[in-house]
C-alpha cells in the first residue's frame, strides 16, 4: 500500500533520502508521459551550470524541506503540474558544480504528474525547450555534454527501459 502524502502518494519499496543539515541536496523528476516517452527541457545557453543541455526536472532541496517536498514543488515551479505519485526511488549520484557550491548529492526519482503534458509551463528564464524523449531520439540528450557527462542521457535510458507499465 503506498504512502499517502496530502498531495501525493508514494510506493512502499520507495528510498528517501535524509540529507545532513551540511550536505547540500538536489532532487530530480523523470516524468513519463501516457506513451512512455520521457520529458526533459533545455537549460538556457546562459545557464552557469550546464548551459544549453537537456536536463530532467529539478532543482535543489531548501533549508526545512524533505527530499520529497523539494521534488513536489520543483515539478509544479518547473511544468505547472502537480505530483500525484512517486513511483520508484531510481538512485542517488554524487557531482560538482564549476559554481563554488562544491559537492553536491542527487536524489532521482521516477514520478506521475497531473496536469496538461502537451503544454508544460516552463520556466524560460531557464530553460529553452523541451521534448519527449524514447528510445529513437535519446542520442540528443547528449548534446553539448563531454564523454562521461551522460548522467541525464542513461538516467532516461533506464527509466524508459525499466518503467512499470512496459509489456
Amino acid at each position: 500500500m503506498p504512502t499517502h502524502n496530502p498531495s501525493f502518494t508514494v510506493n512502499d519499496d520507495v528510498e528517501v533520502p535524509d540529507p545532513a543539515s551540511d550536505e547540500v541536496w538536489t532532487v530530480g523528476a523523470v516524468i513519463l508521459n501516457r506513451d512512455g516517452q520521457a520529458f526533459a527541457q533545455k537549460r538556457s545557453p546562459d545557464r552557469r551550470l550546464f548551459p544549453d543541455t537537456w536536463d530532467i526536472v529539478g532543482g535543489h532541496v531548501e533549508a526545512g524541506e524533505t527530499v520529497l517536498e523539494a521534488l513536489a514543488r520543483e515539478v509544479e515551479e518547473e511544468t505547472g503540474w502537480r505530483l500525484t505519485h512517486v513511483r520508484r526511488f531510481l538512485g542517488t549520484t554524487t557531482w560538482m558544480g564549476d559554481d563554488g557550491v562544491g559537492l553536491r548529492h542527487e536524489a532521482d526519482y521516477l514520478v506521475e504528474v497531473d496536469g496538461d503534458l502537451d503544454h508544460p509551463t516552463l520556466e524560460w528564464s531557464k530553460h529553452s525547450a523541451y521534448d519527449w524523449f524514447n528510445p529513437d531520439n535519446l542520442a540528443r540528450l547528449k548534446e553539448n555534454r563531454s564523454p562521461g557527462e551522460f548522467l541525464i542521457h542513461d538516467l532516461i535510458a533506464r527509466a524508459i527501459e525499466d518503467r512499470p507499465d512496459k509489456s
